[in-house]
């Protein structure tokens, strides 16, 4: 497809531009935000559109929630009040986990979310959020943008009527809160965990129990016992939630997320209503809210652990070498296992793979060579 869009600001236009030519060419470009600032006034004379998005995410959350806050919010300064979007937090219009289909069937035209809840939609999905042992949060964003990887993604969900878009990344995320140590690869055995995507099939092969929960029902589980575990997010959003409250011992590194994808999906036949300069406004609002998100995780997290360690007086610890040695070694084998499941999910995989092996060679000498010089 040409490149689509203008917008008028010539600042923004430089700062945005090379994303709208991945989106249009596959067909998926997306991403919405906010209701808490007031809407700006439409342009005279043009017609106007509100769109619903869906989330998975608590209203207002810190972070997730605020991010597709953040996202709706620029659609509509950026359109200059022609679209706005209102945003409604899991459970308002549409249960967490039902946001796929509702914006798939049009009750809405926008979701927020994490491809990975849609594994049992396509085996591929889980590819968009994170991999064990995968693609940081740089890497990720490299792939999809300059990796064939937002093509890949418009290709997974294009049967489902939905263009999508990266909306946010949270970085490399910590390995979470348990009611017990982890000592050893034994202390797995029968542990429960919330924990979604390819990481639960790894926690699975390791002995333990994974649980899929929203984040709304995370707390109360680890604090009743129905869960022995939870990985969440980091310090920024476990601070906000209270998970110290609730678990005492808080392990890192995040093997099964080390880059983790936030996404706007929005419905195809909204999305190609809308005109040619709407829809560049859409899909580069998301970009922005993309980058936007990986700057706060990486501004607010350390802070947020200081006051988990120094204030909650949270015991913070690193796995063993033994238990991430194998649960890279599961982590191996489930995702070459997951990619064998259908052609696409190959397709993917293969993309995915390749792009890791360049970004790790090169990161060899560059990021890891000057974070190990620095310390």
């Amino acid at each position: 497809m040409e490149r689509r869009g203008f917008i008028k600001n010539a600042a923004v236009t430089a700062l945005l531009g090379g994303s709208v030519a991945a989106c249009d060419k596959a067909e998926q470009s997306t991403q919405e935000v906010s209701t808490s600032a007031p809407e700006p006034a439409p342009a005279t004379g043009s017609e106007t559109m509100e769109w619903k998005m869906v989330t998975t995410w608590p209203k207002n959350f810190p972070g997730l929630g605020t991010g597709a806050n953040h996202l709706a919010k620029l659609i509509g300064e950026m359109s200059g009040g022609r679209l706005t979007v209102k945003v409604y937090g899991a459970g308002e219009l549409v249960p967490a986990f039902e946001i796929f289909d509702a914006v798939s069937q049009g009750t809405a035209e926008m979701g927020h979310g994490a491809a990975y809840y849609w594994k049992g939609k396509s085996e591929a999905a889980q590819f968009f959020t994170a991999v064990p042992f995968g693609l940081t949060g740089q890497e990720m964003n490299s792939w999809l943008y300059h990796g064939n990887g937002m093509e890949l993604w418009a290709e997974v969900y294009a049967p489902f009527g939905l263009v999508p878009t990266a909306a946010g990344n949270t970085g490399v995320q910590m390995g979470g809160w348990f009611n017990k140590e982890i000592n050893s690869v034994a202390d797995l055995e029968g542990l429960k965990m919330r924990i979604p995507g390819l990481g639960g099939e790894v926690l699975k092969r390791a002995g333990g129990t994974p649980v899929s929960l929203p984040g709304g029902e995370i707390f109360p589980s680890l604090q009743s016992g129905a869960i022995d575990a939870t990985e969440w997010v980091g310090p920024y959003n476990d601070l906000a939630f209270g998970l110290y409250k609730a678990a005492k011992h808080y392990y890192y590194p995040g093997w099964h997320e080390p880059g983790s994808t936030m996404e706007c999906f929005i419905n195809r036949d909204a999305f190609r209503a809308l005109p040619d300069d709407l829809q560049s406004i859409v899909t580069n609002a998301s970009r922005v809210a993309n980058q936007d998100m990986l700057a706060e995780y990486t501004a607010r997290n350390n802070q947020a652990l200081k006051s988990l360690v120094e204030e909650h007086r949270v015991d913070l610890r690193k796995f063993p070498n033994e238990v991430l040695a194998k649960l890279k070694a599961i982590s191996d084998e489930v995702v070459a296992e997951a990619a064998a499941k259908d052609p696409l999910s190959r397709k993917v995989y293969e993309s995915f793979v390749s792009f890791r092996d360049q970004a790790k060679a090169w990161h060899d000498i560059s990021e890891r060579a000057y974070m190990n010089a620095r310390s």
